[in-house]
């Protein structure tokens, strides 16, 4: 494998977050609960294939409740072995609206699709292999494309091979990652985050390093991302007007994952010596640490516009990590389910309603359900659909102001632990004037909860959470094929 490949390994890798020990003020949140509503509840199936996901991470779901995501058909990977599937299938990007999900078309007949992200206007951006093999890379060649009322168009490459789009704002502007023409000092091909914009790919230069990724883009044209320094440190950036800012806390790992309209970010990096790595906040130009709730780590996972992140954090003594909540950038803990021991937090709205997972004592992923929190409290989704649903709930992964929930469950007979591999992605809608009953599925937040969970089975779930992270970034930049 070459080492540019190996950079890109490397480069999916900086969300692995190991951070200190700092903590701060935690937010009062109200001790009433409220009444969580019923949902209907849409299984969004395959393609024929066994598996179907929703990207996480970034903007998947629409405030007029459209959905993307990726699922698998049952025609084998003409480039077995080398299968970003996990089943070995043909894997296409779909759209789902209105109750019909749509297949999105590829840039050849068997090539796969990727769809990753999605704006309200219900532009499309993600890649699409065109049936070659790279000859530098020895992966198939794949280009950035984007995908407008179902018709597919090639956003080319900066001179190189491959591209891939990871993201596209309110505007169409488009953010990602292209191979170039350009070789560098030690043979290798170098890449670099782009800017697409009014038919043009931009290249966004550099940290000074031959890699650098784009990882979201807001309609003002600002992007967040990382870069290589050297062949060994990797920093996130903020780009703005033709200037990258480093956004170091002064570690040599790091990476940047959001930004909303207000061109607030997201991120975390390690801190001096790299054995704390925080979660991170920019906003006017300032850097700020976010903290923990008392243990070693922490990791942003979602921002809304008022600035507000959701995220994990490792409790105190590294008992076990939480969902937690930042709200000008304070940290609040979002607790568990009753009863669970570990949480997580993917996705958040407007609102300030949370979703994600919930594990109980140790950490244990067979039994894992999806949660939404809500004003205080937290509640196990697979309460609030039809017992008959057919699938258990496993991840809670996005929420729009309407919320309306996407994420991925288990169908009968396969394990929560296996969600990845043989999953569906679904769809919950709240349905009016539907409440849940006075159950004990709901947590007030900042109990105690789940405190008995040994440090390793905590450890195996975040190192679980951070290689779901790595794997889709290996996936958007077809590493795993």
């Amino acid at each position: 494998m070459r080492s540019i490949k190996l950079a890109r390994f490397v480069a999916a890798s900086v969300l692995l977050f190991v951070i200190g020990n700092a903590v701060s003020a935690q937010d009062t949140a109200p001790a009433s609960r409220p009444k969580h509503r019923r949902y209907k509840f849409i299984d969004l199936g395959t393609f024929g294939g066994p598996d179907s996901i929703i990207p996480f991470l970034q903007p998947v779901l629409t405030k007029q409740g459209t959905v993307i995501g990726i699922a698998e058909t049952d025609i084998p990977d003409p480039f077995a072995p080398l299968c970003a599937s996990p089943n070995c299938k043909v894997q296409r990007g779909f759209e789902w609206r209105k109750g019909v999900m749509t297949q999105l078309p590829g840039l050849s007949a068997l090539g796969e699709s990727a769809a990753q992200a999605i704006n309200d206007s219900g532009t499309v951006v993600g890649d699409s292999e065109e049936g070659l093999i790279d000859p530098v890379s020895g992966l198939p060649e794949i280009n950035a494309v984007r995908w407008r009322n179902g018709e597919i168009e090639d956003l080319g490459t900066l001179g190189g091979n491959s591209s891939g789009a990871l993201s596209v704002s309110k505007s169409g502007l488009v953010t990602g990652w292209s191979e170039t023409d350009i070789v560098d000092s030690s043979g290798e091909t170098v890449v670099r985050a782009f800017l697409w914009k009014n038919g043009v790919m931009h290249d966004l230069g550099s940290l000074g390093g031959p890699v650098s990724f784009g990882q979201d883009v807001n309609e003002h044209g600002q992007v967040v991302g990382f870069s290589f320094l050297d062949s060994t440190t990797v920093h996130p950036f903020f780009w703005e007007n033709g200037h990258m800012t480093d956004l170091s806390l002064g570690g040599t790992q790091g990476g940047s994952g959001l930004v909303n309209s207000r061109g607030q970010a997201i991120g975390d990096s390690t801190l001096p010596g790299d054995v704390e790595d925080h979660a991170f906040f920019w906003s006017q130009g300032k850097l700020y640490d976010l903290g923990t709730l008392g243990g070693t780590k922490s990791l942003p996972t979602g921002l809304n516009e008022n600035g507000h992140v959701s995220g994990m954090s490792r409790t105190t003594n590294n008992e076990t990590l939480h969902a937690v909540l930042w709200r000008n950038r304070k940290i609040n803990d979002l607790g568990t389910v009753p009863g669970d021991a570990c949480s997580f937090a993917w996705g958040l709205n407007s609102k300030d309603q949370v979703v994600g997972i919930s594990l109980p004592d140790p950490c244990d992923f067979s039994v894992a359900h999806a949660f939404l929190w809500d004003r205080g409290s937290m509640v196990d989704l697979n309460t609030l659909i039809p017992h008959d649903a057919g699938l258990t709930l496993v991840y809670g992964e996005a929420i729009n102001d309407a919320g309306e929930i996407v994420g991925i469950g288990v169908p009968p007979g396969v394990s929560p632990a296996d969600v990845e591999v043989l999953g569906h992605a679904y769809v919950l809608i709240p349905e009016e004037d539907t409440f849940d009953s006075e159950g004990e599925s709901v947590q007030t937040t900042n109990e105690s909860v789940g405190n008995s969970a040994v440090p390793a089975n905590a450890d195996k779930f975040e190192d679980r959470m951070v290689r779901r992270i790595r794997e889709q970034q290996l996936r958007k930049l077809h590493l795993s094929k």
